[in-house]
């Protein structure tokens, strides 16, 4: 008797960027949407506010819901996504993202606008960890990986840096829900995109372990918790009781996360792998991304209006040079990367976004000039940065995790840039003592605010320093390992 075997082959990986583009393209519009979506509402919130009657509270909640549930559930749906097949995972997300967003034509209270808010932010959330790990299906090839995780980032980091523009001109014609409602053609594209252009998920190259649901509760609690208390503190400062409290609750999931995972057989995420030089790097480096922008963004718009007079869209126009260099810098970050390999090209890249920092801090009160300098610099060690970051950290993962590492590093980034919100926000209030609205004023409230923003960014530029050592003393030792 004689038993035929079948050889069962993978479907074969992309030998270039073109023969995969309605892929390419559909990951990089979910991650545009990612990247939009809160951003592109704010603008809207004064007008939110007048035909929905709602308070301050209930805009404080509009958008930090979906930035507490979208931050905090990455994890958990990546940890799904790697059992049950990040295609399905992102498909299924998709659709229900926009009709979520397609809700936001019935809402006609604040509150309903807070559970559509929140709704979205859930659903974000089952699509971000999967844009990474299909785009990590694809190709075989390390500079086809660099170069599609270079454009799908680009498009991602553009459209945050105009989001605010573009939401504001579409306000002057269209009605504020068409800032949401927007989002569901986007969301049939990548749909169709996905669904035709990525293979099915193989159940070979799933995580067949249980999934660990207290682990998985726990997680969400902490991150949750994390950020809540970043956006308490920025709202209601350090004098009241809230932050403290919500930041103890975060310590105190965090401490039974780490322990419940270290003692149970079936872990949602191997501690272990985090000592892996290459995953423990790109994570630092997320970090330090998250901080710097943190400050940079949030100053450099009320340095232009509050203390130079400019108007809404001049300074919109002022952080054009963000979006230049980074279209500029796509076609050149692969063959940085390929001459002085991804080490050093990190470390140049980290280099130029600490400069960038250093420059607006110190001078950036001194005229647009510098400012325009700055974002130059930041923009480009950024661009740099968050593609080697994003290829190395799913590189240094077993292929059954690459969701849950994706999501782990979007969720560096998030925690990350809501500590340097944190920051940034305490000095500034504590300096001022008083409204935002008043700064331009005076010379003294000018030169106070001004003081303020050279300390919020020399200190953060100080935090993201060390991560930035720390990461490339890790990331060198990848190489030495790899070598």
């Amino acid at each position: 008797m004689s038993v035929d075997v079948v050889e069962v082959r993978e479907p074969a990986r992309a030998a270039s960027l073109r023969a995969v583009w309605p892929a390419i393209l559909g990951l990089a519009v979910v991650f545009l949407v990612e990247m939009l979506d809160n951003s592109v509402l704010n603008v809207a919130l004064p007008t939110i506010a007048r035909e929905l009657n709602a308070s301050t509270t209930a805009l404080q909640w509009i958008t930090s819901g979906y930035s507490l549930l979208f931050g905090g559930l990455m994890i958990a749906f990546g940890a799904i996504a790697d059992r049950y097949g990040t295609r399905k995972m992102m498909l299924i997300g998709l659709t229900l993202f926009a009709l979520a967003n397609l809700a936001v034509l019935v809402v006609s209270t604040p509150g309903q606008l807070i559970a559509v808010r929140a709704a979205i932010g859930v659903t974000a959330a089952m699509t971000a960890p999967g844009t990474m790990a299909l785009c990590f299906r694809l190709f075989d090839q390390e500079n086809l990986l660099m170069r599609a995780t270079s454009l799908i980032v680009t498009v991602g980091l553009v459209g945050m840096a105009v989001g605010p523009t573009v939401g504001g001109l579409i306000l002057q014609v269209l009605p504020w829900q068409t800032l949401l409602v927007m989002n569901v053609p986007i969301a049939v594209l990548a749909i169709g995109c996905i669904r035709f252009g990525i293979p099915a998920d193989d159940p070979a190259h799933r995580n067949r372990s249980p999934l660990d649901l207290p682990g998985a509760l726990l997680g969400t609690v902490t991150i949750i918790l994390a950020l809540w208390t970043a956006t308490l503190a920025v709202e209601e400062g350090w004098s009241e009781a809230a932050p403290w409290l919500a930041g103890a609750g975060a310590v105190l999931a965090a401490v039974a996360f780490v322990v419940r995972e270290r003692r149970t057989a079936h872990p949602m995420f191997d501690f272990k792998l985090l000592k892996r030089p290459a995953v423990s790097a790109s994570l630092a480096y997320e970090a330090a991304l998250g901080l710097g922008m943190a400050v940079i963004g949030f100053t450099v718009t009320l340095q232009l209006q509050l203390v130079w007079g400019w108007s809404p869209a001049q300074a919109a126009l002022g952080n054009l040079p963000q979006v230049v260099v980074m279209l500029a810098m796509g076609p050149f970050v692969e063959k940085f990367v390929d001459k002085l390999g991804t080490h050093r090209a990190g470390v140049l890249g980290a280099s130029s976004f600490l400069l960038g920092l250093l420059i607006y801090g110190v001078l950036g009160r001194q005229g647009y000039m510098w400012i325009a300098i700055a974002l130059a610099l930041t923009a480009a060690g950024m661009r740099v940065v968050a593609t080697i970051a994003g290829v190395t950290v799913m590189r240094g993962l077993p292929e059954d995790q690459t969701s849950i590492g994706a999501a782990m590093s979007d969720t560096s980034q998030e925690i990350a840039g809501s500590v340097g919100m944190a920051v940034t926000g305490t000095i500034v209030a504590a300096a001022l003592g008083g409204s935002l609205i008043t700064v331009g004023v005076s010379p003294a409230g000018i030169h106070t605010f001004e003081n303020a923003v050279t300390t919020a960014t020399l200190v953060l530029t100080a935090l993201c320093a060390g991560l930035i050592v720390w990461a490339a003393r890790r990331s060198a030792k990848a190489t030495e390992t790899a070598a």
